[in-house]
């Protein structure tokens, strides 16, 4: 199963990593002042990534491939790492699907 990873930046906003059962990153916050905000954040993650047309695969300039996460208002909850495929985008997409509604937080602000 997949977790949640709180943390803070080195400007101190808050951010979370999505983790898959493996612990690779599949799923990248932006930063946010508060940890309300940033718990927030992660809510809409859980209830946006059940609807594919929530995420957005887009193609860098250097030919890699990545995915946005979008809430209802189209703002970005979560960027996805660089992958080298669409295939593998497209399966990093199926990742967060699966892995985020039933994700543990760990938060690390607290240790």
């Amino acid at each position: 199963m997949g977790k949640f990873v709180i943390s803070k930046r080195k400007n101190d906003e808050f951010q979370f990593n999505l983790k898959a059962s493996n612990g690779q990153i599949i799923l990248t916050s932006e930063g946010y002042t508060t940890k309300a905000a940033c718990n927030n954040g992660i809510e809409s993650v859980k209830k946006n990534s059940q609807e594919e047309k929530r995420f957005e695969v887009l193609e860098s300039k250097n030919g890699k491939h990545y995915f946005n996460l979008k809430a209802t208002n189209g703002q970005i909850i979560g960027t996805s790492q660089m992958y080298e495929s669409v295939a593998g985008c497209q399966n990093g997409v199926e990742s967060v699907m699966k892995n985020a509604p039933e994700a543990e937080i760990n938060d690390e602000t607290l240790a």
